[in-house]
């Protein structure tokens, strides 16, 4: 704090003295809950002794004349600087914060950070006004406040009944509400409802931060015991569009089943080039082929074609109103809520082996080096040779499997490495993480986990795909066209040195300021080491996400100046819009902001309900395993260390969990923060980032999502 002088009648007064009531009473009005008082008043809660009395009013006087608080009607507070008032859509992390998505992003050049003290009583999709704080320091972003709610969201909730109360009425929690602020429903007559029944309810009082949300019942889904009902509960909670209008289906089928001759009018026939498609063993819909060839002076001939869904899916049509309004395909497990009806995306616009589709081509022309000498983008037809899965593809690459396009898929590792290494050199990291998913039966309950390795296989179609989009944006952009550019800025400083942190606690040395080659190296020194799937995990958490914008500033995660989405029309509502853009076919009323901001915003509803749903079937996956071994042991490794307890990730099945000091044992854990490590006191046992540690499941909660462990030595 800034010394001042005294006044000069109190020259007498220690300065020590006068600097500490004027702390005590500044940090007393700026704190949350003051509410403007007057001086005789302010001295009481302050319990000020009347030996100080005088004192204290010549140092409200200084404050007074330095222009640090104001004084209205006799009443004192704090003054604040001019705020900034911006309206937009809450939306809120499942840990309670939120992000303001403004209205009209010009307004703000990043979203806007609200503590979870500060939403007063706003939840996930309200229409908000936030004040923003100038002086604001948060790693996050500006930081604001819930000012007012100008529009609920929703007038619906979904929960799951938790508890009935003292008076037969039904305590329900609600993922939206969390876990501190169930919802009250009076149970009715003539519905009997069961603990554990997932229910739709209607608002009554939405209530505040102190007063509980009072709701009426709506209708049943089902009991939370029924794991076939996981994805509607979902589509329910997450608003999500699951069935299309007639007048949608009807003008998917009229296209018919086969694509019309006088459609291939105008376009360039590459049926009689060798193309095929390599997707997961599960795919319905296929947005992409590949075809591949090399000449005699080395140079590759590249040809990326993607679905012309643009040609079926007209701006203004019954699809395109669906389309605009899902923005993208949602994945459950077993199960896609797809942004087209499956009569479209199944059929014309799924590039199936052996019959003619429409497309739109990037051939693309590279050197032997794997530079971009050439490139055209243009309309065309195919007719895919084959319908390669991944693992086929890589038995095939692998020489444990035989097949006509074996050249051919050889060929596509070439260029596949030398392209990866042109994104290294440019700085891109590549993490070559294995994904895991819950496999269900068509009872939707879980039987196991797959892990899918990300090979070469899956690796050459996303550097494909990836320079696809690159070409694409760059094309539009030399055009002086709009562009839906996917954009991911650099990550927050603090979240980036809390991974640095993690990779030096876990014996990697780096520099105080790393630069991209820096980080290249450590993810090559991890590679082979136990610890590759934590630091990935971390690098990954500590970045910002990517969006939409028609303003390009770039990809981070990437390395490109210029990037867009363009190869999965079938899903991505933006790859659609790309598609009209590449032929003029925008419409005149064409909002590149809005489209960019409601598929932005949908992806991320998108995400919140995909992960809901997964982590209930890991959960109802780990409540088998409970069922069949109570005494089952697991190893877990830990992935942060907190004075009060650890977190803590059981690989296997990517499943995160907690222990509080107090299940770590018989004995008394102190925090260290300087090694930053759990230490017994009795026994010295130390607990640290990156130690593998054995856990017992104690206790699964499928209504509140969570789980209790204990250690074992």
């Amino acid at each position: 704090m800034t010394k001042r002088k005294t006044s000069p009648s109190k020259e007498n007064i220690p300065q020590k003295q006068y600097d500490n009531f004027s702390k005590v009473i500044l940090q007393f009005l700026s704190g949350r809950s003051y509410e403007p008082m007057g001086q005789a008043a302010l001295f009481k809660r302050l319990n000020i002794p009347p030996q100080f009395h005088d004192l204290c009013k010549q140092i409200m006087t200084d404050l007074l004349r330095d222009d640090l608080i104001v004084v209205n009607k006799k009443q004192f507070s704090l003054k604040v600087a001019k705020q900034e008032t911006i309206t937009g859509t809450l939306r809120v992390h499942t840990r309670g914060f939120g992000f303001l998505v403004a209205d009209h992003p010009s307004e703000a050049s990043q979203d806007i950070f609200i503590p979870k003290h500060l939403t007063d009583g706003a939840v996930d999709g309200d229409r908000v006004e936030v004040i923003v704080d100038p002086d604001s320091q948060s790693e996050k972003g500006p930081e604001g406040r819930v000012a007012s709610i100008l529009k609920r969201g929703r007038t619906h909730l979904a929960g799951t009944v938790h508890h009935f109360g003292r008076k037969g009425e039904m305590v329900v929690y609600v993922p939206l509400l969390g876990s501190t602020k169930p919802a009250i429903v009076r149970a009715p007559d003539d519905t009997p409802l069961n603990v554990g029944d997932r229910i739709i309810m209607k608002v009554v009082e939405w209530g505040s931060m102190q007063k509980e949300t009072v709701c009426e019942l709506s209708h049943v889904i089902g009991n939370i015991d029924n794991p076939a009902i996981d994805n509607r509960a979902a589509i329910e909670e997450f608003d999500l569009h699951n069935i299309f209008p007639k007048k949608a289906i009807d003008e998917a089928l009229s296209f018919g089943d086969e694509v019309a001759k006088a459609d291939l009018k105008g376009r360039e026939d590459f049926t009689n080039v060798e193309t095929f498609t390599i997707d997961p063993d599960t795919a319905k819909d296929f947005d992409d082929a590949l075809s591949l060839q090399k000449d005699e002076n080395g140079n590759y001939l590249l040809i990326v074609h993607i679905a012309d869904v643009a040609h079926y899916v007209k701006p203004g049509s019954y699809l395109d109103e669906e389309a605009a309004v899902r923005c993208n395909s949602t994945y459950f497990p077993g199960f896609c809520l797809p942004m087209l009806p499956e009569e479209l995306s199944n059929n014309l616009c799924s590039l199936k082996a052996k019959v003619i589709r429409l497309t739109v081509s990037v051939a693309m022309m590279f050197d032997k080096e794997g530079t971009l000498t050439n490139h055209r983008v243009l309309r065309a037809y195919i007719k895919s040779a084959k319908r390669f899965t991944y693992e086929e593809a890589f038995a095939v690459i692998e020489g444990k499997k035989k097949s006509p396009y074996a050249k051919t898929l050889h060929l596509m590792v070439e260029l596949c490495k030398l392209l990866k290494k042109k994104r290294y050199e440019r700085g891109s990291i590549d993490f070559a993480l294995s994904d895991t998913f819950v496999e269900v039966n068509d009872k939707g309950e879980p039987i196991g986990i797959k892990t899918v390795e990300y090979d070469v296989s899956h690796q050459l179609v996303e550097e494909f795909m990836l320079k696809a989009n690159e070409v694409v944006a760059k094309h539009l952009t030399d055009a002086k066209k709009p562009v839906l550019y996917r954009v991911h800025e650099e990550p927050a400083e603090e979240n980036f040195q809390d991974f640095l942190a993690l990779a030096r606690f876990l014996g990697f040395a780096l520099p105080a300021e790393p630069k991209t080659k820096d980080l290249q190296k450590l993810f090559e020194a991890a590679k082979n080491t136990p610890f590759a799937h934590q630091l990935s995990v971390g690098f990954i958490r500590s970045m910002k996400l990517a969006c939409y914008s028609p303003e390009n500033i770039g990809h981070y995660g990437l390395s490109l100046e210029h990037y867009c989405h363009f190869t999965s029309p079938i899903r991505r509502y933006t790859d659609l819009i790309t598609e009209r853009l590449l032929f003029n076919e925008e419409p005149k009323d064409l909002d590149p902001e809005k489209i960019a901001l409601n598929c932005s915003d949908q992806e991320r509803v998108s995400f919140k309900a995909e992960s809901s749903v997964k982590l209930l079937k890991k959960l109802r996956l780990m409540q088998k395993y409970f069922q069949e071994d109570p005494l089952r042991i697991y190893p877990v490794v830990v992935t942060k260390v907190k004075p009060f307890g650890l977190f803590f990730e059981m690989p296997q099945i990517a499943l995160e969990g907690f222990l509080h000091i107090s299940e770590l044992g018989n004995d008394y854990f102190y925090h260290n923060p300087e090694r930053n490590n759990l230490t017994g006191r009795s026994t010295g046992r130390i607990l640290s980032l990156g130690d593998t540690i054995n856990v017992a499941l104690m206790s699964i909660d499928c209504i509140l999502l969570e789980t209790k462990w204990m250690i074992k030595k």
